[in-house]
């Protein structure tokens, strides 16, 4: 019973509560021993609080007995990535240069609403040094590894969470993503994520990225992430610019399937970007299945270039805010690639940061005007499979930045979307994901879309599952 627990969907042990066949205890005891399984193997954590979670999870256990569970989550065990603020816990954010004994006094509004559910905390996962990259390494913490292949990457910024989701060390995980961070790493893990329209999650404090930057769920299924933003999306006065409450349940979105839906299918952004030809198979499969389910499909090109430099304006500069308390002492012990991009970010004009917000706004329109004709954008989430652990890109590749492999996952930050990643099967042993883009606000698409891809697909395993 116990590993059983651990591949559960929180909608799994929410059914199993409400009928009395485990408690949440059982639930937690579980995700904790697989958490010691994996660990250190993986290095999906920067801390485990078992003895807290276990007293989260006798409350829970009680109020199912009594029949008045809190809220929507109560019992599920989650986890929290460590860039959000957790109130008693510190938020080291992968960096040498932030104090280990000064704990937070509040939670994050997406870490509020899930204690406001009844959730158990289980653990802060790993990040890059303040998110910065699209692989998880960090001078503070080492390399976090992917569960299909400890050899390779889990992919960031979000990789503890998605490594975390991937082996059943509890089904929900809460990320951030300013370019791809949740949808990278649950790419390479072989998980489901959502990006959330910009403010749909209210997210405090602002992010040095600014508006780039969104808080989403990481899950083992669409259901899962529709259930999750149920509880992300309300309101939280901290954030001026979070978005009114989205009418009714994303969870009764995914009763209506994709009979009818008008999708657009770009597999390389018009021949921009060079795609593996095993995650190119995988992907096009999908699609279609996707047809098959009655979508009309039309392979079309978006017809944008690549926003890659424009992009680079905004995240760099965002890093340079991000570090500029920082001394020279301090500095020395930050990634030594974190330092470069800081760097650069600090020689940007404000000229060249209104140039590319004018690129930004251009790429918006240009996708504002794709979604009046098509009701969702589908592309792989990235062009390859996990590559090696402990690099920033691939070796060989020729490539500087993380950017340069992750082309199709950076510019719906830049527009502010809701873009999910739905694993689509294998390539030589590694997850590929299928990217779903929506107009803004038509969060409610995506998952329809990634809840009908994943039911015509099954599920894998990693290695260490």
């Amino acid at each position: 019973m116990t590993s059983e627990l651990t591949r559960l969907t929180a909608h799994d042990l929410l059914d199993g509560y409400r009928k009395g066949e485990f408690s949440p205890v059982d639930a937690t005891r579980a995700v904790l021993a697989r958490v010691e399984e994996t660990e250190p193997a993986l290095n999906a954590f920067v801390r485990v609080d078992a003895e807290g979670a276990l007293a989260q999870a006798e409350a829970s256990t009680r109020r199912w007995r009594r029949g008045e569970p809190q809220g929507l989550l109560d019992g599920v065990p989650v986890t929290v990535k460590d860039l959000l603020l957790q109130r008693g816990v510190p938020n080291l954010r992968g960096s040498r240069t932030v104090r280990a004994d000064r704990s937070a006094d509040e939670d994050a509004p997406a870490v509020a609403r899930l204690r406001e559910h009844g959730a158990v905390f289980v653990g802060r996962t790993t990040t890059p040094e303040f998110g910065w990259k699209g692989v998880t390494d960090s001078p503070l913490t080492g390399i976090t590894r992917n569960p299909y292949d400890p050899s390779r990457t889990a992919g960031g910024s979000s990789g503890g969470s998605a490594a975390a989701v991937a082996v059943g060390a509890g089904p929900l995980s809460l990320g951030t993503d300013g370019g791809g961070s949740v949808r990278i790493p649950a790419a390479f893990c072989g998980i489901f994520a959502l990006k959330p329209t910009y403010g749909r999650v209210p997210a405090y404090p602002a992010s040095a990225f600014g508006t780039l930057a969104h808080v989403g769920p990481m899950t083992r299924s669409a259901a899962d992430a529709a259930l999750m933003m149920d509880v992300l999306s309300g309101p939280d006065v901290r954030d001026w610019s979070a978005s009114a409450p989205a009418p009714g349940s994303l969870r009764d979105a995914l009763r209506d399937g994709v009979r009818g839906l008008r999708v657009a299918y770009s597999p390389t952004l018009g021949g921009q970007v060079a795609v593996r030809p095993g995650v190119a198979a995988r992907v096009r499969e999908a699609v279609t299945r996707l047809a098959g389910l009655g979508a009309y499909v039309e392979e079309v090109d978006p017809d944008f270039t690549d926003p890659v430099a424009a992009f680079h304006v905004l995240w760099f500069s965002g890093a340079a805010r991000n570090t500029q308390h920082l001394s020279l002492a301090q500095r020395e012990l930050m990634d030594p690639g974190l330092r470069e991009i800081c760097a650069q970010g600090a020689r940007y004009s404000a000229l060249d940061y209104l140039a590319a917000v004018d690129t930004r706004m251009a790429l918006g329109r240009r996708m504002g005007l794709l979604h009046s004709t098509y009701d969702v954008l589908l592309t792989p989430t990235l062009p390859v499979t996990a590559f090696e652990a402990g690099v920033e890109v691939p070796r060989g590749s020729g490539l500087r930045r993380w950017t340069g492999w992750t082309p199709f996952t950076y510019p719906f930050n830049m527009t502010q979307q809701p873009a999910g990643t739905v694993p689509v099967g294998l390539d030589q042993g590694l997850p590929v994901g299928l990217q779903v883009v929506a107009a803004r606000h038509r969060d409610d698409l995506v998952l329809r879309v990634a809840h009908a891809v994943s039911g015509a697909t099954g599920t894998t395993w990693p290695v260490l599952a």
